[in-house]
């Protein structure tokens, strides 16, 4: 889990490192999270599942599913504070893709995580290679 956390924050073009570790912030809120240098989350920091795991599968969300190969496909996955996630959570994802006003949530945060993503510097380009070519594609940035 901390590794996947740190490939997270790698790919997050808020997210700056120092010797102390990761900051960035809330995907959606923009509160200050982090970790540490190990990749130990900072308390109330949490993983995001943009498009929750349990919705993938599931036929009413496929267009929000198809361009990932699994639901811990980075360009999925974003840092958020606790509140937020949990928040999401309790709301969105158990309403499930079948509603829409928790698809337009999703795919609101999935444009916001494309524009903050940043290229995966080599220490996980080698994680990516294993993946499918159209798994490796990174989402189109803005001009």
């Amino acid at each position: 889990m901390r590794q996947l956390l740190l490939n997270v924050a790698a790919t997050d073009a808020l997210a700056c490192v120092d010797e102390h570790g990761w900051r960035s912030r809330c995907l959606h809120c923009r509160t200050a999270v982090g970790l540490s240098i190990t990749g130990e989350p900072w308390p109330g920091t949490t993983l995001e599942h943009i498009v929750p795991r349990a919705w993938f599968g599931k036929t009413s969300a496929r267009a929000l599913t198809t361009a990932f190969a699994s639901p811990d496909d980075l360009r999925n996955l974003a840092l958020a504070c606790a509140r937020c996630n949990h928040g999401k959570g309790r709301r969105s994802d158990v309403d499930g893709p079948s509603n829409s006003r928790a698809r337009e949530v999703v795919a609101a945060l999935l444009a916001a995580r494309a524009m903050r993503w940043r290229d995966p510097p080599a220490l996980i380009s080698a994680s990516l290679a294993a993946r499918p070519a159209a798994a490796q594609t990174s989402p189109k940035k803005r001009r």
